[in-house]
């Protein structure tokens, strides 16, 4: 097995992708003409998007929408960054919530967290040291 994908339902996919460009720096992979569906490229593995309409076609009763959530769902995304304070500032910056401000850890890997407009969790973090 091999993890291809990760995807986020978003009330607004060109929305989320211009977030992200925004907040983390990535790049635009390609969005789809219908505006549905997105990915963003991030190495070897895709952060992609869809229209919560999409995820309804495929589970028609219902999802959990990240964005109407009051409290982030228990998944996370993780953008591994050597500053991760300055990350941190950008993110909250282009729209991001601030859930945890930067803090070194006992292992001395920093870290913090934040939440998109779209409602997904993002960790930011320093390499761990091996």
């Amino acid at each position: 097995m091999k993890l291809d994908h990760t995807m986020a339902y978003a009330p607004d996919v060109a929305d989320s992708l211009t977030f992200f460009e925004k907040a983390f720096g990535l790049s635009r992979k390609f969005l789809h003409e219908s505006g549905t569906y997105g990915e963003l490229d991030t190495g070897e593995t895709t952060l992609s998007f869809a229209a919560h309409e999409l995820d309804d076609m495929n589970f028609p009763e219902g999802h959990v929408q990240a964005h109407s959530s009051p409290q982030p769902l228990g998944f996370e995304i993780a953008f591994v960054t050597i500053d991760v304070h300055l990350a941190h500032s950008k993110a909250v910056a282009a729209g991001a919530r601030k859930i945890s401000a930067p803090i070194t850890k006992p292992w001395g890997q920093v870290m913090s967290y934040v939440r998109c407009p779209d409602g997904i969790l993002v960790e930011l973090c320093t390499p761990v040291e091996a």
